[in-house]
């Protein structure tokens, strides 16, 4: 990184340095999509008795959400580069409007599937574009702290999102969920389309999405991302369940649950940058390690409702660092091809949500909550070893400072 950038010596060359104000939308809009895809656990139970069907069953809406985000990112995220992050973005925040729309008045639980499998058509555009935006406009040197402040909109998705959800679901019903998530999306649209921001497409033709899997230190990356996603949506998907019905908390308890992973997600967003004191290669398997360890404390201690508090706090801390240094670690590859990436770094994730929740369902039903643990420990474990995959410096056209 050249000297000028380790220390403007200009005014203009120290506004450079501060986060610019669009981070703060791009947070916004991941706290929208994030209030809608971790939304459906905490309320599936009053959802699955309004259908008359099973919780299983209907969190094949979060399965459908991740297939569809997946195929989108697959299909549609290749076109970010060509077309311009901000214009794909705000096309994936109408449908996401609508889709929200339909979801809130779904009179079965095939219709409020098919609802979500089109809000995840939606996602898989919307999050990898927020991901390519956001490190765009990265001031040099503060990408990690840049990437953390729009990934708190997690955060925000959980605290005052995902846990209010509970409550309105049990003071009102769970359509008003769905009713509240889309005049946030709406909004979240108008914003978007007064912000002002103008793209920079590329030239070139787009590129198919298994394009990235050719660049280096990309495919290991991915694997990564997909025993993470795998291992935390299992685990999320059937956490409301086991308190409402193996622990006998009301709904609102999931509330609770979900604020305390929210709160260890944001409050790691604090220490973005302690990782600089370790080296590049380390600190994603590091972090990764760190989430493996919280997985096998809660496989013993997820009969307490006072342990998965303060596991789940653990828990969202740990995970806000390996989600933080993943992306950063695959931006960092081939710039010039962030949509493209962040595409498939989105198809992976979502195709973890989509196995994730389907495939830990059968093992929740035959050995409970435990179980799902222990099988995500061993998830991470594959993560970490992914992770220290060797990558050369040169695969990077940008690293982060030290």
């Amino acid at each position: 990184m050249s000297e000028a950038h380790q220390a403007p010596s200009s005014l203009a060359g120290a506004a450079e340095q501060r986060i610019p104000p669009s981070v703060f939308m791009l947070t916004a809009a991941i706290a929208v999509i994030g209030c809608n895809s971790l939304g459906l656990s905490p309320i599936a139970p009053e959802v699955a008795r309004s259908f008359g069907t099973s919780v299983p069953a209907v969190m094949g809406g979060t399965a459908a959400f991740g297939l569809g985000t997946a195929a989108s990112a697959l299909l549609l995220a290749r076109h970010i580069d060509r077309v311009g992050a901000w214009r794909m973005l705000r096309l994936a925040f109408g449908l996401l409007t609508l889709s929200l729309a339909a979801s809130a008045v779904a009179p079965a639980a095939a219709v409020l599937i098919a609802a979500q499998f089109c809000a995840g058509i939606a996602a898989g555009v919307a999050v990898p574009a927020i991901y390519a935006n956001a490190a765009a406009i990265a001031p040099p040197g503060r990408e990690t702290k840049t990437v953390g402040l729009m990934l708190t909109g997690w955060t925000l998705s959980m605290v005052a999102g995902v846990s209010l959800s509970a409550a309105l679901a049990d003071w009102l019903h769970w359509r008003a969920v769905y009713c509240a998530i889309a005049l946030l999306s709406a909004g979240a649209l108008l914003a978007l389309l007064s912000n002002g921001r103008r793209d920079l497409p590329s030239s070139g033709s787009a590129p198919s999405p298994l394009a990235a899997l050719s660049i280096p230190g990309v495919p290991p990356l991915l694997l990564a991302c997909g025993a993470f996603m795998t291992a935390f949506y299992g685990v999320y998907a059937y956490l409301g369940d086991h308190l409402h019905q193996e622990l006998g908390l009301p709904l609102s308890a999931n509330g609770v649950i979900t604020v305390a992973y929210g709160l260890g997600f944001g409050s790691a967003a604090f220490l973005d940058g302690l990782e600089k004191r370790l080296p590049v290669r380390l600190t994603l398997p590091l972090a990764f390690a760190a989430v493996c360890l919280v997985y096998i404390l809660m496989t013993s201690g997820s009969g307490s409702y006072s342990s998965v508090l303060l596991l789940t706090l653990l828990w969202g801390f740990t995970n806000h660092f390996g989600l933080n240094l993943l992306i950063v670690r695959l931006t960092a590859l081939r710039p010039s091809r962030r949509g493209t990436i962040m595409g498939m770094n989105s198809a992976v994730t979502y195709l973890a949500t989509f196995a994730g929740t389907l495939g830990f369902g059968p093992l929740y039903a035959a050995f409970g909550f435990a179980a799902l643990t222990a099988l995500a420990a061993a998830l991470m474990i594959l993560a970490v070893a992914a992770a220290l995959a060797p990558v050369s410096s040169a695969a990077l056209e940008f690293e982060p400072e030290h």
